[in-house]
């Protein structure tokens, strides 16, 4: 696949990682090792299927193992060193990592009820704990390392492995989906988005992944 980028645009390709065990068993995973599971390494063999053509000149991913894990399988025999980073991790549930999903947002039932009815701007900034880390947090962090790579790589095609907290919050800040009727989950594991990038603005391009 031949990229065709703007002028000084880097062309990124931002996928989530295969799905862990304990995505399967819906325990809060954050920025926890949970092991990738077979479904997962067959998620990233279909993304390194369907991006196969695209002559990445830099791969990078969070640093935390399903998430390489699944760089190393998409980057398939191209001579490229993975770039882990933790700016690239999902959001720190601090104490509530390792815990069953049901039990976190039951304990933080009323505060999540209370996020709901804010603002936008009330709501990313809105902290459920002094250790949990905020949509703005995650947003400051993860586009902040999105910026750097555009600039690293002008008219050069990325590849950057990520998580769906991450990649939900990117979607909503560049407007691209509304984040009240954007279902959790509904952008799968192994999917992935096409993007432009001039290291301050981004364009939506493609994306390939998310469910109805």
């Amino acid at each position: 696949m031949n990229e065709v980028n703007k002028d000084g645009f880097c062309t990124i390709y931002i996928a989530r990682h295969g799905k862990t065990e304990w995505n399967l068993e819906k325990i809060n995973q954050g920025q926890s090792e949970s092991n990738i599971s077979e479904l997962g390494l067959k998620q990233a063999q279909e993304a390194s299927h369907k991006l196969k053509d695209v002559n990445f000149s830099a791969i990078y991913s969070s640093d935390l193992s399903m998430a390489h894990r699944t760089a190393e399988i998409i980057k398939g025999n191209r001579d490229i060193d993975i770039q882990k980073s933790k700016s690239l991790r999902g959001r720190s549930y601090g104490t509530f990592e390792g815990k069953k999903i049901e039990v976190y947002k039951n304990f933080f039932k009323d505060k999540l009820a209370e996020r709901e009815i804010l603002p936008e701007k009330e709501y990313i900034s809105f902290r459920l704990a002094p250790d949990i880390e905020t949509d703005e947090d995650i947003t400051i962090r993860f586009m902040g390392k999105l910026m750097e790579i555009s600039i690293n790589h002008p008219n050069e095609s990325v590849l950057v492995v990520t998580h769906g907290g991450d990649i939900k919050n990117f979607l909503v800040k560049v407007g691209y989906i509304e984040r009240k009727s954007f279902k959790e989950g509904s952008f799968i594991h192994g999917g992935y988005m096409k993007v432009i990038s001039d290291g301050n603005n981004f364009s939506v391009e493609l994306i390939d992944g998310i469910e109805e």
